[in-house]
């Protein structure tokens, strides 16, 4: 543990360079048997012989430099000699048999390393990882993986919730609503009530509060609100800031900051959505002013 200690702090040192060192010399290690092509005679017997000898009769490459003729002729389409086959059938042999052997070398890797170097990556560059090969795919698949993914790209308030389907599912379920978060703001600046209509859930319990204070309860009333708000001020660009989710299996709800002008202060927002036939729905708004500095005392402390 002690070693692991050590490799992580050195990590931590020189991030992006060592980090991309390391995913290199993982994927290098997968793929090392398709760029080693010893140049010997190797006694492979059993069934590695008798795939060599189908791979050599399909592929027939050319074994050495020394052999210029039969390669062109071989690249041409020609048959090589018995000496020359007998060398690719020993090279391809070798290959079939450090293939088997790879995946070993990259299990004997400390886990904790391959994880540490796994957090570094991005939600798409770890999943064009998992796309390589199949131990890219098991190591990008790790779940610890994606838990320290899910703290850097989200919150590390979750640390004790064990998700049921596990964390890069959870992952997923998070991203998923905030693309849907971000969608309301967009709708905001768009000032269009018909999107805004769409995004709630037609309900009578759903309710929404604007930073005036004043609760609508109901769709019909609160999409009146909201074409009001479109009214009174159009175009609003809201500043989002410290943005956090919490998912369940149909119920998911959203904190944050939000500033119109990051000069004049900010308000606090809460969006509850709901998942009903297959996509999420805005089921409760709440907006209100953040207190100043001087007033924080006033503030109640959950």
């Amino acid at each position: 543990m002690e070693i692991a200690y050590s490799l992580s702090i050195a990590l931590q040192s020189h991030q992006q360079l060592i980090t991309a060192i390391i995913i290199t010399l993982l994927s290098l290690l997968a793929v090392r048997s398709f760029f080693k092509r010893p140049h010997h005679k190797s006694n492979v017997t059993g069934t590695a012989t008798s795939s060599a000898k189908k791979q050599a009769r399909e592929t027939r490459p050319s074994s050495s430099c020394n052999h210029t003729s039969n390669s062109a002729a071989l690249l041409n389409g020609g048959a090589a000699g018995p000496a020359e086959e007998d060398m690719v059938m020993a090279d391809v042999s070798k290959v079939v048999a450090e293939m088997q052997s790879g995946a070993s070398m990259m299990e004997q890797l400390v886990p904790e390393i391959t994880t540490h170097a796994l957090s570094y990556l991005d939600y798409p560059s770890l999943c064009r990882l998992s796309m390589t090969n199949s131990l890219m795919r098991k190591a990008a698949n790790d779940d610890n993986a994606w838990k320290a993914l899910y703290h850097k790209d989200f919150t590390l308030e979750q640390d004790t919730v064990t998700p049921v389907h596990g964390w890069k599912a959870y992952y997923a379920a998070t991203r998923a609503i905030m693309n849907v978060n971000t969608e309301f703001f967009n709708i905001i600046k768009d000032g269009s009530l018909s999107s805004m209509s769409r995004f709630w859930l037609n309900a009578d319990y759903v309710k929404c509060i604007h930073a005036s204070g004043i609760l609508f309860s109901g769709y019909n009333a609160v999409i009146q609100s909201w074409q009001h708000a479109f009214n009174w001020e159009q175009g609003v660009d809201f500043q989002v800031r410290d943005v956090r989710a919490r998912v369940l299996t149909n119920m998911a709800w959203v904190t944050m900051k939000t500033y119109v002008d990051m000069d004049n202060g900010a308000f606090n927002m809460t969006n509850i959505f709901e998942f009903h036939h297959g996509r999420w729905y805005l089921v409760d708004h709440h907006s209100s002013e953040m207190l100043a500095n001087g007033d924080i005392g006033q503030q109640i402390v959950h």
